[in-house]
């Protein structure tokens, strides 16, 4: 059993060795013929190596590298304004020396009304108009700021729609 097995792979190999009937191997005839396969094959190899080099062969000056500034402004956030003030009336009461005396007899009739009064010194008073009056200078400042930026970036703005 053992030697008909080694004589069949003896048998395979011997056939591997064989030219297979489909492939016919052709020798090269002429001289001419050979040369014509080889300068082929020679083409070919300079043509994937100078393909794979990418014309490195040939020096060529480095271009230079040009650098180009533009100074823009960047846009400018424009918040929208707050609501305007709604300011709620106020009822001033000045107690001069005679009404003074008035509600103090209708406080001890009990027909005063029931409502704490403040009272301010002429000089407070006046710090107090001159602090209404400072705010209001400096809230027409700050819209005449908010209206120049704002003027400034429509003009930026339809410069850039121009070009």
């Amino acid at each position: 059993m053992k030697w008909l097995h080694l004589q069949t792979q003896t048998n395979l190999i011997k056939k591997m060795k064989k030219a297979h009937n489909f492939v016919k191997v052709r020798p090269l005839t002429t001289l001419k013929e050979a040369l014509r396969s080889h300068s082929r094959a020679l083409f070919f190899s300079f043509l994937v190596v100078f393909y794979l080099s990418g014309c490195s062969l040939i020096p060529t000056a480095p271009r230079p590298v040009q650098v180009k500034t533009i100074a823009e402004m960047p846009n400018i956030y424009d918040p929208p304004l707050p609501l305007e003030l709604q300011l709620v009336d106020i009822d001033w009461t000045i107690f001069t020396p005679e009404l003074m005396q008035q509600y103090l007899v209708d406080i001890e009739s009990g027909n005063a009304p029931r409502q704490a009064f403040y009272s301010l010194t002429t000089k407070e008073y006046e710090n107090l108009s001159m602090n209404t009056a400072d705010q209001k200078r400096y809230i027409k400042e700050i819209l005449s700021i908010v209206k120049y930026y704002r003027e400034l970036d429509e003009k930026k703005n339809t410069g850039q729609t121009e070009k």
